[in-house]
């Protein structure tokens, strides 16, 4: 199965984000469920994912939700990436357009400066471009942007402000907590990996973040509490407890309050699960 991004809710009414490459997606669906998740959100990184992404919507309905974008990074082989360029973006327009009224997010989109990606400033232009149009894109829609902003947090959530973009979850971020607090007064949320308890850059970050602008996120089968080892959607509750630890409240307040969080950044999930 191709890589997609997920948003899983928990029984405490914890909302999380996910990336999942499983072969036994039946058994991690169903894994999910025991552990009182309620929903996920699959969220593709190119145009060959994307009826990969609306089959499993429809394949578990009101369970897993959609959200399709072109990621900054690119795949050419197992062993070579590229920076997007507007060509990818040109193939995914049209079925973004067939399918917009079932998407709950646009994403995963955003900047990625990491060097062995970037080798000319025309690469990231190229970035720079598939991002405003997919911002353009997601308020036309009136969607969320899940974002991506790896070695690239201050211009990311520069353009975002550029464009007056209102509605985004900047996973995984990897910047600067003084960084951060830019896109916190920007009305703006960050989701929290497993990966946190071997994180120092993360604990930095959660430290700093008020607990109104985070929600959580699994990004299995990466960014779990080992490195290397498969991550699931059930360590969601990783996040939250260690989560709970450095701001000194309970994990049902941390769980309360990233759902909260979370069903306001993605409004067509709250009718959809019914929290």
């Amino acid at each position: 199965m191709a890589s997609s991004t997920v948003t899983v809710t928990s029984p405490l009414e914890s909302l999380t984000s996910v990336t999942f490459v499983f072969q036994d997606i039946e058994s991690v669906i169903e894994s999910s469920k025991r552990a009182g998740l309620l929903a996920l959100l699959a969220v593709a990184e190119h145009a060959g994912e994307f009826e990969k992404i609306i089959a499993l919507s429809q394949r578990f309905p009101g369970f897993v939700f959609p959200c399709l974008g072109v990621h900054p990074v690119q795949e050419v082989s197992p062993q070579q990436h590229r920076s997007a360029s507007l060509q990818d973006l040109d193939a995914a327009l049209p079925i973004i357009d067939k399918y917009k009224e079932q998407l709950v997010a646009i994403g995963e989109v955003g900047l990625d400066f990491t060097p062995r990606y970037v080798k000319s400033d025309s690469d990231k232009e190229g970035q720079r471009q598939v991002l405003l149009r997919q911002s353009r894109l997601a308020k036309e829609l009136d969607l969320p942007l899940n974002v991506h902003s790896r070695s690239a947090g201050r211009p990311t959530i520069q353009l975002l402000k550029e464009e007056g973009v209102e509605k985004v979850l900047l996973h995984a971020f990897d910047g600067k907590p003084s960084v951060a607090m830019e896109a916190v007064r920007a009305g703006y949320f960050f989701s929290i990996p497993p990966s946190i308890i071997r994180s120092e850059q993360k604990q930095k970050l959660v430290k700093q973040l008020p607990l109104e602008n985070m929600c959580l996120e699994t990004d299995s089968p990466a960014l779990g509490p080992e490195k290397q080892v498969r991550n699931e959607p059930q360590n969601i509750r990783i996040s939250a407890e260690y989560i709970s630890r450095i701001k000194g409240v309970s994990v049902e307040q941390v769980m309360e309050a990233t759902t909260q969080n979370a069903l306001r950044l993605f409004p067509k999930l709250k009718a959809a699960i019914k929290v």
